[in-house]
């Protein structure tokens, strides 16, 4: 690729004992959405204040405690939203909400001017302290930087001690771009503000550590982690919180790794919306815990329903192939795929303690899904997907026999379609082919008697080409009678080589369908169904459905 010679390779992180590659994550981490602020302003259209009204109703539903609802001095809008949260009591006690602020004394001032009366939020103070923006952007040295950190951190803690609302204030600094920062003087700008808060174990302070732009491979980002961490004077007094960008495609992984480096906090957005690439999705971390047998503590039970809000208040669409909440992500084409997933099931239904299901992490159920998209069929679909198909909408159970036939059927009608088959489709197929096959013959009635214990008579009234014909043979039980009654009057000869038959469903007034394969003296093998009240009666039809499909074999 040309132009590669622009870019270099991020520095690794001089960290030989990093203690993260060997830990396991245990528990949900500190949860804080974003959504009202990282991602309504990557909006092309911003939420207006009825639909940030009810985004904010729906993430406080799910069991976010921390909602940064938006940066309040930023303009009007953002400005009112705080208000009408605050002075219409929409904020439940045990709910959070976060505002954001620039370290400049207008800014912080308008802030808390948002505030005023607020039960309990979180002030979220930065400022850009990356060697690349400090000298394009502010052409600032580190102490220019470290001192407007203070400086706000100062603001921040003087207006909040002013309060007469008895409100609740935590604060939040955040070195914008950590990730390009260098490692020990992220350190000391964080531990400069918290020189100025004085967090206690009981009353801690953020220090939140952004990947405003994903720089490296995740790991990296955990030795970051890990390094801040080690190295803060104020560890016990803080949480670490995290707040990544997907500009690399791994902003989920690199958040997970940095929870094993020593985060207790996670800032992200339902599906990743955000800025460029958007943030860290707080859907799928949870679902990740989830999958692990660790409770997210946040409730996506119901993703039918946070997918529709969010398409609705955001005008952007979830992938198809989203991770949990796609719409094809419990969907099988493959054949091979479809055949694993119907066994994994059938041992399920027999009580097994934990879920394992190939193909399937989780339970489609527990996210509010159901198992009737999991199998589609098309042309890359195989016997065990169109059997499971059959057998959960309609009931039948298919011979593997009839499964391998019916499934080369099933791939070339799909092909000649250049589309799936829906569980209609597949069903009008199967009857057509198998079950529906009056031409040639046709049954009209029958009757048999027991000769002996052995030996059946039977008789038959039949439609040989539209015309009525009887027939008549006896063998050693009704299926072999009346195969010797139809190859008196046909031009070839046949036998039974398979026989299936069972309820489609519970009670006296069920069905019964039987399939039978069939092999002429070619050797060539065809398959028949037939369906009935009656078990007889099916058979005979399955019968004569296969006979009807054997070349020439009527005069």
């Amino acid at each position: 690729m040309k132009n590669v010679q622009k870019y270099q390779p991020f520095p690794p992180i001089n960290l030989p004992d990093r203690q993260w590659p060997s830990r396991t994550l245990t528990k949900a981490p500190l949860w804080c959405s974003v959504d009202l602020r990282d991602g309504n302003q990557a909006l092309e259209i911003p939420m207006n204040l009825e639909q940030k009204l009810k985004f904010f109703s729906h993430l406080v539903d799910l069991g976010f405690k921390t909602i940064e609802i938006g940066f309040p001095a930023a303009s009007d809008t953002e400005f009112e939203f705080t208000r009408h949260l605050i002075d219409n009591k929409l904020i439940p006690q045990d709910v959070t909400i976060q505002v954001l602020t620039q370290s400049r004394q207008h800014i912080i001032e308008r802030t808390f001017e948002a505030l005023r009366g607020v039960g309990k939020a979180v002030v979220h103070l930065y400022n850009s302290t990356s060697t690349l923006q400090r000298e394009v952007v502010f052409r600032m040295d580190q102490a220019q930087c470290k001192e407007l950190a203070v400086f706000g951190a100062r603001l921040v803690r003087d207006i909040a001690e002013q309060d007469t609302y008895g409100s609740e204030f935590t604060f939040e600094y955040s070195p914008e771009s950590f990730t390009g920062t260098e490692l020990d003087f992220a350190v000391e700008i964080c531990d400069a503000v918290c020189d100025v808060w004085q967090p206690t174990p009981e009353h801690r302070a953020i220090i939140n550590l952004p990947a405003t732009v994903e720089m490296s491979t995740p790991n990296i980002y955990a030795d970051q982690v890990e390094y801040f961490c080690r190295n803060t004077r104020y560890r016990d007094r803080i949480w670490v919180s995290l707040h990544t960008h997907n500009d690399r495609g791994t902003a989920v992984a690199a958040t997970e790794l940095a929870l094993l480096a020593g985060a207790d906090r996670v800032e992200g957005t339902l599906f990743g919306n955000g800025e460029r690439t958007g943030n860290s999705d707080i859907l799928t971390l949870g679902m990740n815990l989830f999958s692990q047998g660790i409770d997210p503590e946040l409730d996506f039970s119901n993703i039918n329903e946070i997918i529709d809000i969010y398409e609705e208040s955001t005008r952007m669409a979830v992938p198809q192939r989203h991770p949990y909440a796609g719409k094809l992500v419990y969907t099988a084409f493959s054949g091979s795929h479809q055949d694993a997933i119907n066994k994994g099931l059938a041992v399920m239904k027999k009580g097994k303690e934990h879920w394992a299901v190939p193909y399937l992490p989780i339970d489609p159920l527990d996210v509010g899904r159901s198992y009737d998209p999991i199998i589609r069929i098309n042309s890359q679909s195989g016997k065990g997907g169109v059997a499971y198909i059959l057998e959960q909408h309609f009931g039948y159970q298919l011979p593997k026999p009839v499964q391998q036939a019916f499934s080369t059927i099933v791939t070339r009608v799909s092909d000649q379609r250049q589309s799936d088959l829906t569980p209609g489709d597949l069903h009008d197929l199967f009857l057509d082919t198998y079950v529906n096959r009056k031409q040639p013959l046709d049954l009209v009635s029958y009757r048999e008697e027991m000769l002996d214990d052995k030996t059946v008579q039977m008789s038959a009234q039949i439609l040989v080409n539209g015309l009525e014909m009887a027939i008549s043979g006896s063998g050693n039980g009704l299926l072999d009678a009346f195969c010797h009654a139809l190859q008196a009057h046909l031009k070839g000869q046949f036998e039974i080589t398979d026989y299936h038959e069972h309820a489609l469903e519970r009670g006296t007034g069920s069905q019964a369908i039987t399939y039978v394969i069939i092999q002429n003296g070619g050797n060539k093998t065809y398959v028949g169904a037939g369906i009935s009240s009656s078990v007889s009666r099916s058979s005979l039809r399955a019968i004569l459905s296969a006979v009807n499909q054997i070349p020439g074999i009527v005069s």
